[in-house]
This record gives structure tokens, sequence and C-alpha cells, in this order.
């Protein structure tokens, strides 16, 4: 970039420097994207990502309190800004060593006063994001619409009780998908944030589920005829801004997509945030999403569970670093997918330095999950004691009820011959002991 446009100034390319001390922030002392660990490297098993909308259309700004970032980018004309604020964005992915970014429609360019000028302030951006993209090498993980933020959405987009509403909506995302397939990107992720209620007395759920798959049955037909190939993704989230979202969890949404015959053409894009949200451990969307084959992408952010709300923090925590990446290596990775920082620097983190900060810090935590995961995994302990736990499934009586073939008759006949069965100690504590020498 020429130096007029450099937005960062003094902060070169982050180095991986392991030897650093403790007050060294601007170096990853962990994640060393070129490093190979069982047959793949960091970079490919992490696949990190920048979201565009809180790293650089974020003001800090919340219900109690005006801006407190004021960006050097956010400067001109609606569209003026738009430009700088997306080279800005590259000239960070480029400096922090990221392959990938992800990104609203809204996020990338302004709305017109009409779908038509918003789609041509569209064009604009994304034919400058696919220069910017082939000088650099940088790509799109995942793009989205923003269908929750404008006042026509108010209740719902493809659960909205007004077709008029569902229609913008689905004109929305049409040009979403073509962005999507001009721009290159991997995924294409439906994020409801107010398909749900707020009220039950003026809710009919049932027409409202319906229509939300029907909608997407739409968006795959639409997929297929333009010939996009991404993956189609929905994000789990229990509540806020509704009182209750449709996609509450992982579970839900995977019984809904069943329920619809969906479930070959999308998988999850798990927050875990979200999940603590629903009342569920750190890990557990993750952990139930991949039992299913259903995990493609992970919005790596953390919560304060002590507080009920979407803080979006940048993930810091080792253990929960640990635990999901054990389930992304268990399952062979995350590709077309990847682990997209879905976070934000606090109001009161106002250096640009920050940003940089807070994610190098992220990756950090996560590439030392990883080598924790991958630890746990190739010394096989945790593994063999699982396996030992639920051995009596791999013979006799056990192995006919894992195949399916068993009946109730031949449990009453099993029970008759060996009386009742032996407890035994679940051992939670010597997991968890276990466990905690790996951290």
């Amino acid at each position: 970039m020429a130096a007029q446009e450099e937005f960062f100034t003094g902060i070169p390319k982050i180095p991986y420097v392991p030897s650093a001390g403790a007050g060294d922030v601007m170096c990853f002392k962990h994640y060393h994207a070129e490093e190979v660990l069982m047959g793949k490297t960091m970079e490919d098993w992490l696949r990190f990502s920048v979201c565009y909308w809180h790293s650089f259309c974020g003001t800090g700004a919340d219900p109690f309190g005006s801006p407190t970032l004021h960006r050097p980018w956010n400067e001109g004309t609606p569209m003026e800004a738009a430009k700088l604020r997306l080279r800005a964005a590259f000239e960070f992915f480029t400096k922090l060593g990221v392959k990938y970014y992800t990104f609203h429609d809204r996020d990338m360019a302004p709305e017109g006063s009409t779908l038509e000028e918003s789609n041509r302030n569209l064009d604009e951006i994304t034919d400058l994001a696919l220069q910017l993209q082939s000088q650099t090498g940088i790509k799109v993980l995942w793009v989205t619409c923003n269908l929750f933020a404008h006042p026509r959405y108010m209740n719902g987009a493809a659960t909205n009780p007004d077709c008029h509403v569902l229609a913008y909506a689905g004109a929305q995302v049409k040009k979403g998908l073509d962005v999507a397939k001009k721009l290159g990107a991997e995924n294409f992720v439906f994020w409801g944030g107010r398909e749900g209620f707020l009220s039950i007395y003026n809710t009919d759920v049932a027409a409202e589920l319906k229509h939300m798959a029907n909608f997407f049955k739409m968006a795959v037909q639409y997929k297929e005829k333009i010939g996009l190939k991404c993956q189609f993704l929905i994000e789990p989230k229990p509540k806020e801004p509704c009182k209750h979202q449709y996609d509450y969890d992982a579970m839900s949404v995977i019984g809904f997509l069943k329920h619809y015959g969906l479930e070959s053409h999308f998988k999850l894009n798990i927050e875990p945030n979200h999940t603590t949200l629903a009342g569920h451990s750190y890990e557990h969307d993750v952990v139930m999403a991949s039992a299913f084959g259903m995990l493609g992408s992970v919005d790596s952010n953390t919560g304060s569970p002590d507080l009920g709300w979407d803080t979006d923090q940048f993930p810091m925590d080792i253990r929960n670093t640990t635990l999901v990446m054990k389930t992304i290596v268990e399952q062979g990775g995350l590709q077309p997918g990847g682990l997209n920082f879905d976070a934000k620097v606090r109001r009161e983190s106002t250096d640009l330095e920050d940003l940089f900060i807070a994610h190098i810090g992220a990756m950090d935590a996560f590439a030392r999950g990883l080598r924790h995961a991958i630890r746990i995994i190739e010394d096989g302990l945790i593994t063999g004691m699982v396996k030992e736990r639920y051995s009596s499934f791999s013979h006799g009586i056990g192995q006919k009820v894992e195949e399916g073939s068993a009946t109730l008759e031949e449990m009453e006949a099993f029970i008759t011959q060996k009386g009742e069965p032996k407890v035994t100690s679940g051992k939670q504590e010597k997991y968890e002991s276990i466990f905690n020498h790996y951290i």
C-alpha cells in the first residue's frame, strides 16, 4: 500500500517470537502459521478470519453511551468512508497475517434509499474488494446479509407476518449470493437476528417456521442456479434481540433442518457466546454439531455467562480453546469453514493497536488450544478411557444395540440371565485432573 493510504502507522507485519516476554503483546508467542502438526500447518488447522462489522464498523457506542472508537477510516460520505474502511481492513489483515475475512452486505457498503441503489453501492465496493483480494491473496471466509437492523425487519425477515417484507429479504439474499460468487466466498451464513418472537399472543409459530424453511429452499435453488460453490451455514442464538429465536441452539437447528429436509444443504456456524446464552457450556454446541457431522465453522468469541447477554469478547481462555480444537481436530478440520473472530474490543480499548493486541491474544489462545488438543489426542489416554467406558457395546447384546438390531425381548432375556448390573464409577474428577495436565 502507498504510504498515504497507511492507517496503522508504525505497526509492521506481526512476527512470531516464541521467546517474547509477558509484556510483549505485539507478536505471536504460540501461533506459528507454517508449523506442521498432525500433517497440517497451524494456518490450515485454524483458518483464522477477521470479522468486518465489529473490527471496522464498530464505534464503541452502546445503549448507555456515545461512540468512543474514533477511527480514521470513518470519514467523508458513506461511500467514501466505505472505501477507506475497506483499504484499512486489508492493511490490517495483511499486517496481522490472516488469510480470511467475513462481512455482512451492509457492513461492506451503505444501504441506499432503494434496493437498486443498495445493490449499486455493493457492486462498487465489492469491485474494490475483488481488486484488494487479488493484490493480497486474502479470501472471503463467508458472506452474510443483514436482515435484522433496518426497521423493515423489526418483525423478522424470513419469518415476518407480512410477505412483502419476506420478499425484500429474498431480494437482498439474492444479491448477497451474487456477491458471494463474485468474491469467491467459501461459505454463506444465515443468522436469524429477528427470526423469532417477542410475544406468543400474536405469533403463528408453525407458519413462521414453514415460511423460513421455504425461504431457505429458495436460497438453495438460487445457489444451484448460479453455480455458487460454497457451504451454507446457519448460526444459532437463543435470544437477543428476540425473546425467543427459532435457531435456539445446535440441536434446535439440526432438528429444524432434518424436519424440513434441508440437512444436506446446511451446516452450522457455532458462536460459543450464543451457546452460553442458551445455558450450555462453552464447547457444548461445537461438540453437538460435530457429533451429527454438522459443524461447519466457528465464530470464535466468548461472553460473560454471569451477565446473560451477548458481549462478544475475544476468546482468551485456554481450556475453552482446547476443547474446541479437540473437537475440530477429531473431525479432521473445519474446511471450508474457519475460526472467525466475531469479537469486538471493549469500548474502553480505544487505541488502534488494541485491535491488533486483541486478535494476537486470541490467535495465540487458539494456537495453544490446538497444541494441547493434539497432545491429548496423540497421547490417547483420555480417548482410551472413554473407549473402555463404552466397551460393553463392542460385543454381545451391546453390539446388537450399537447396530440397532436388538429387541426388548432380548433385553429381558439378558437381564433374566445376568441379573442386576454392577454400577461403575464415572471417574469425572479423574478425567478433569488428566485434562488439566495438558493445559
